[in-house]
């Protein structure tokens, strides 16, 4: 099994075998899903202090704030698929 690597912005990296969801994190849900790993310390913030553009779920339960828009963590994800439509 080999280990692929995902940059999420700012030369930070994450193992793709590990990500969970790339989603968006304007909703009430992602919101509190981001409030509960800052309390029990599971939440990692790789937006240098820019605006939160996407949110990584993990299966370690980590969550990870990034500030790439989450099209782009997904077409950094996949590049194998041609013609992906976002909407």
């Amino acid at each position: 099994m080999s280990i692929k690597m995902i940059n999420i912005g700012f030369g930070n990296i994450v193992s793709a075998n590990r990500i969970i969801a790339v989603i968006s994190p304007e909703s009430a849900p992602v919101k509190r899903i981001i409030s509960e790993a800052r309390d029990k310390g599971l939440l990692i913030d790789a937006t240098y202090g820019r605006k939160t553009r996407a949110v990584i779920v993990t299966d370690s339960s980590h969550v990870i704030l990034s500030a790439v828009q989450p099209e782009t963590v997904a077409n950094r994800f996949t590049p194998d698929m041609e013609g992906m439509e976002t909407q």
